[in-house]
């Protein structure tokens, strides 16, 4: 490259740097959270939180997260860039720090929701960041580069937890990110340069609170039923009303200029079976991961690093394979790629469904591999799909949805799979927790986390009531896998439907262009 025609910012690469651990510290929270979850649900050494209060521990970031993605995208460039990051990393800090001394499960929750906030402020801009200060000969290894962080976040989360949890109490997994969050603050100030976009478009209020009340409402009817059965009017009205919210949401987004969320791109059906892909996969995988975490620490008894270490080989996996998937989109074409990347994740998934009390670890952490290399098949192909389905003035956008979709769809695996878990389990406890005294059979029966509580407080008489409470566990976990096997099928038949044969990308471009198609690429 001819540097003295480079157009990028002098200080470019120590700009990236920063942009890497602001987007860094907010990916590794969710990650580390998998890992505690086991620990803040322990009545005396963490919360006493119940599995539905765990469920939205989780899910209050998420889609907060989710629904503001747009929105504070368009901030950025309104405000400046620069400032909303310096705001998002500010509130994820404190947001943190209140996470870490949360005395009860509800201040965790309302914490992490602050959390969503402010991740949602800093993972748009980091991207508008990085192509305002590259060349656009550059910017494609630079996003890839930032792309990559997230890849690494995943993959050191469950260590840098389990690692945390093993000499210090709870509060640790959130207040780790205090300390990363002053030095970037102090860094952004220093050397990342603001930015605007000369024609920003409009903030569409309306439609995000009208997302965010939406999913907020569905997911707590899912979680309800999951507690409680569907024969409560709470639950089941709580979902017809969510879905309402939403398909207003939806109707009102059709008609404005410049939606939150432009749900006019799944008019096309290439686009919209991409995006449901990634959207299916994430439910199961999400889901699965979640039930995976208690019954590593509890049925088993690992401690929160090795149970972190196993987790591992699924972000090895998706490492290692994710850039590889291209060579074999090229050679065989989007659909037969996502297709067997589907297979390989509804196999890994359904292998859950036969792990028992006394699986060895090197089986469980087998699966997670096999998982890691199926969805490293299918994320890059939606992509490529995604960008070949939108004319190119259109792809930044799409992108973004898809990262929409994937997060709400996260959020959603969580909720459902999470109830079928605890109404599978409250079946199973049913016939062991009528000779307990009245206030206990309620916690034992509710969860896990109370089965092991009460447990504890019995003496020696807890022991048969462990091995019933691990025998409905693992029973209720076989009906989750089960089910996050069934959405990786759906997901299958979405691939064999839709999703187009051969690659439909666009033709021989200028270098610059070419290098805006990788850009994208690596984006979504």
């Amino acid at each position: 490259m001819d540097i003295a025609s480079n157009t990028g910012h002098p200080r470019r690469w120590a700009i990236l740097g920063v942009l890497v651990v602001s987007l860094l510290v907010v990916v590794l929270d969710n990650t580390v959270l998998n890992v505690a979850l086991r620990t803040i649900a322990d009545p005396v050494h963490g919360l006493g939180a119940t599995q539905s209060q765990l469920e939205w521990a989780i899910n209050s970031y998420t889609l907060v997260f989710a629904g503001l993605l747009f929105t504070a995208g368009v901030l950025g460039d309104r405000y400046g860039r620069r400032a909303t990051l310096l705001i998002g990393l500010v509130l994820f800090g404190l947001a943190s720090f209140a996470s870490a001394y949360a005395q009860s499960p509800a201040q965790l929750i309302g914490a992490r929701a602050l959390m969503g906030i402010g991740g949602a402020a800093v993972m748009p801009v980091t991207l508008s960041i990085i192509s305002n200060v590259f060349d656009p000969r550059e910017r494609a290894r630079a996003i890839g580069v930032w792309a990559g962080s997230v890849g690494l976040a995943v993959a050191i989360g469950p260590v840098v937890g389990g690692a945390l949890l093993e000499r210090y109490w709870w509060g640790s997994v959130f207040l780790i990110n205090v300390p990363i969050v002053v030095a970037g603050v102090i860094a952004v100030l220093a050397i990342v340069p603001e930015s605007r976009d000369p024609k920003p478009g409009r903030v569409d209020v309306a439609g995000v609170l009208l997302s965010v009340l939406g999913l907020v409402v569905l997911v707590y009817g899912v979680v309800d039923a999951g507690d409680h059965g569907f024969g409560r009017p709470v639950a089941w009205g709580s979902i017809v009303a969510g879905l309402a919210i939403l398909a207003g949401f939806v109707a009102y987004e059709r008609r404005i200029p410049f939606p939150s969320l432009d749900v006019r791109l799944f008019a096309d059906r290439r686009f919209s079976a991409a995006v449901a892909a990634v959207g299916l996969v994430f439910f199961a995988a999400m889901g699965s991961m979640f039930f995976m975490a208690f019954y590593l620490q509890l049925v088993r008894g690992y401690s929160p690093l090795k149970s972190g270490l196993l987790m591992v080989p699924f972000a090895v996996a998706q490492m290692v394979f994710a850039p590889r998937s291209s060579a074999l989109v090229r050679r065989y074409g989007p659909k037969a790629v996502m297709a067997a990347g589907m297979v390989v994740t509804g196999v890994a998934l359904a292998g859950f469904a036969f792990v028992t009390v006394g699986t060895a670890a090197w089986v469980v952490a087998a699966l997670a591999f096999v998982q890691g290399v199926g969805m490293a098949n299918v994320m890059p192909p939606a992509t490529e799909s995604v960008m070949s389905s939108l004319p190119r003035e259109k792809a930044g956008v799409g992108s973004a949805v898809s990262n929409t979709v994937r997060q709400v769809a996260s959020a959603l695996g969580v909720a459902v799979l999470g109830s079928v878990l605890s109404a599978a389990y409250r079946g199973g406890m049913a016939p062991h927790v009528t000779g307990l005294p009245a206030a206990a059979r309620t916690p034992a029966s509710e969860s896990i986390s109370g089965g092991y509580a009460v447990a504890a407080r019995l003496g020696t008489a807890g022991r048969t009531l462990i091995g019933h409470v691990n025998d409905a566990f693992v029973h209720a976990m076989h009906y989750a896998a089960i089910g996050s096997t069934l959405v990786a099928l759906i997901g299958l038949l979405v691939v064999f439907g839709w999703v187009p044969r051969h690659s439909a990308r666009y033709g021989p471009v200028v270098a610059e262009e070419t290098s805006r198609d990788r850009e994208l690429a690596d984006i979504a």
